[in-house]
């Protein structure tokens, strides 16, 4: 396995999609010597088009993606390697990286590795993950106004959810795939709203390249359809924070602070992996104050 002198860094980057892209812009911007990790596999891949960020509000994913690394690497100091980290070790002197073929060493680290979705076995579901079965009526909703809208969640999550997306359609299911879990002020309030509760199982999403046109029960009956909000389970996209002993959060996110910062010394998170704010804007600005806060950490150790 390789290693040589050229390997160090002031900081390794895990995860080079927006939050990861940010942290490095800011890095780079204060002549920090960087290098970006990343596998390639950004949790949006299939999203047709990102919406709710100022100046690039209805263009695709990985077009901003594209825009924003040919930004980063213009800084002479950022460096990008399209491998996983694989395996983390906190050293003496800082970090030991390892991608399986190749090591790296960084006096810190920034987690910006993101989440991985659970999908559950429904028909269909996988397909239409991410156009029209959706997780967030900011990034989506406006594009699916007044259209017949399903919430595929229960319980809290499900009553947030109508909230919000009440004000967009007046056309609105709840599915809870079982028993309800909702107060009876809940019910009541969903109920004044003509937001009807349906407690059979979803088995099968009917779909045209990813567009739903109809929800199909357990039961054989049939909702016609055209977006679905999903409050689905996830899980860290990478271990690299179990590694270094990273606390999580009740919800499954890496615990930081208002700076980004773990309760590992060295080490911070930023972008979906440690928010449950997932959006875009939202990576772009905790991945620029994790950047400024590790910056801001070594010039104290050495000035």
């Amino acid at each position: 396995m390789k290693k040589s002198s050229s390997n160090h860094f002031d900081v390794i980057i895990i995860g080079g999609s927006y939050a990861g892209l940010s942290a490095a812009m800011a890095l780079g911007r204060s002549l920090r010597k960087v290098l970006i990790l990343d596998s390639g596999n950004p949790c949006n891949a299939k999203t047709p088009h990102s919406h709710n960020f100022i100046t690039q509000d209805g263009k695709k994913p990985a077009e901003i993606s594209r825009l924003a690394l040919e930004q980063v690497l213009k800084y002479d100091t950022v460096k990008l390697i399209k491998e996983q980290a694989v395996k983390a070790e906190k050293t003496d002197s800082g970090f030991d990286i390892s991608t399986g073929s190749e090591e790296f060493s960084a006096k810190k680290i920034i987690l910006a590795t993101g989440i991985r979705d659970i999908l559950p076995g429904i028909i269909g579901l996988k397909e239409c993950w991410g156009i029209s079965v959706i997780h967030c009526p900011y990034c989506h909703g406006y594009e699916f106004r007044h259209r017949k809208t399903g919430i595929m969640a229960n319980g809290d999550r499900a009553f947030h959810i109508a909230g919000l997306v009440n004000n967009l359609t007046d056309d609105l299911t709840v599915f809870t795939n079982g028993e309800p879990e909702f107060s009876e002020e809940q019910f009541n309030k969903l109920t004044e709203n003509n937001i009807p509760v349906i407690e059979d199982p979803v088995s099968e999403i009917i779909h045209r390249g990813g567009n739903l046109s109809e929800i199909i029960l357990s039961n054989g009956i049939s909702f016609p359809m055209d977006a679905l909000y999903a409050s689905l389970p996830f899980q860290q996209h990478s271990d690299i924070a179990a590694q270094l002993d990273c606390e999580l959060t009740e919800t499954g996110h890496i615990r930081v602070d208002s700076f980004q910062k773990t309760n590992i010394d060295g080490v911070f998170a930023c972008g979906d992996n440690a928010s449950p704010m997932r959006s875009v804007a939202n990576a772009v600005y905790a991945g620029s104050v994790a950047g400024a806060m590790v910056n801001h950490q070594l010039v104290q150790e050495a000035f």
